[in-house]
């Protein structure tokens, strides 16, 4: 397992991170409770989830549900608790199931922290993360009817500055050590870090982003601002909801799967996404490779990377994705996966 520093924080995390928002759903809590001890001892120190979690489906009934069963595991194994980098997040505007789809603010960052604390039954918050901007964002497919006309800078200003002044309350108060996006853009991330410098709030560290082979937004101006600005990509979905397991092919629907209850996958099961999926596969299979492997060992590679999210509603699955952290893909390898993305760009 390799560990990459969290932005300037000087705190370093495993490059694979248990992703957990299947707990409590397709994920049970013993099962979730059996990948925290199976994740920690095979050299994962990174675990995400959210309030609004589990998801697939959402429900306002089950509203932090992943956090308790977390909450629980952290009670269980008290002496761990320092062992791994716990990030959780704050719901955002428009998630209709928590708060109303209120936005994030200085009247909703302490209260809503006391709960993730709570639930979580932690002490600390490692990193503490916006789910969803408020003034909205292109992501999970806006990205083809984007158009921020309306875009009031100075009023976003306003409002990063009441964000930033309140969770600089949480940082003195020890709830949380650092800050994170998600679901953020080049511009947004610019200008919480121009103000975060120059008053001397909390920095971003981090931002949570879909990244795969088949989603690859990320690689043109994000890319840059990571690198320039120390601010790392934890990746999402890096395995596109299973799309890089290779499982959904030629109409297949496994039992128990992410398309057995959303059957677009969040709008990536798009006619164009199977041929791509066909010629990794066929990468995969040139170079003697699983293709779940040469997926997140793709995405080790980027320069901008701090971690990858995966999921795994399975103790098998979170096995077999372990692995990945042995591969290393020959440059042969990269240059056919680049090709492949020139032919198959945008796939959703």
């Amino acid at each position: 397992m390799d560990y990459n520093e969290m932005g300037r924080t000087g705190v370093k995390v495993s490059n694979l991170c248990l992703g957990t928002m299947t707990f409590g759903t397709q994920t049970s809590e013993a099962e979730g409770h059996a990948q925290m001890d199976f994740a920690l001892n095979n050299g994962i120190n990174f675990v995400d989830t959210a309030e609004m979690y589990p998801v697939n489906p959402i429900s306002a009934e089950t509203i932090g549900r992943t956090e308790e069963i977390l909450g629980k595991w952290n009670a269980k194994n008290p002496s761990k608790r320092g062992g791994y980098i716990l990030a959780t997040k704050h719901s955002g505007e428009g998630m209709q199931h928590v708060r109303n789809g209120a936005p994030i603010s200085s009247k909703t960052i302490g209260s809503t922290i006391e709960g993730n604390l709570r639930r979580l039954q932690t002490d600390y918050i490692d990193l503490y993360q916006f789910h969803w901007p408020n003034r909205g964002s292109y992501m999970f497919r806006k990205n083809w009817a984007y158009e921020p006309t309306n875009l009031n800078a100075e009023a976003v200003r306003a409002d990063l500055l009441d964000c930033l002044q309140a969770l600089q309350v949480q940082v003195e108060k020890g709830n949380i050590r650092y800050f994170g996006l998600s679901n953020e853009t080049a511009w947004g991330t610019s200008q919480w870090l121009h103000l975060s410098e120059g008053l001397g709030l909390p920095r971003v560290a981090t931002i949570q982003n879909e990244y795969s082979l088949l989603c690859r937004l990320y690689d043109t101006d994000l890319a840059e601002l990571s690198i320039a600005e120390d601010v790392g990509l934890i990746a999402f979905s890096p395995l596109a909801v299973g799309l890089l397991s290779g499982k959904y092919q030629n109409g297949a629907v496994p039992d128990g799967s992410r398309k057995s209850i959303g059957p677009d996958l969040g709008g990536r099961a798009t006619e164009r996404v199977w041929p791509a999926v066909d010629a990794y596969l066929a990468i995969a299979q040139k170079h003697g490779l699983d293709l779940v492997h040469m997926a997140l060992s793709w995405s080790f590679t980027r320069p901008f990377l701090c971690s990858a999210i995966f999921g795994a509603t399975k103790i098998s699955q979170l096995e077999h994705i372990l692995k990945a952290s042995n591969v290393t893909l020959s440059q042969e390898c990269l240059d056919d996966i680049s090709q492949v993305h020139r032919a198959h760009p945008m796939p959703y």
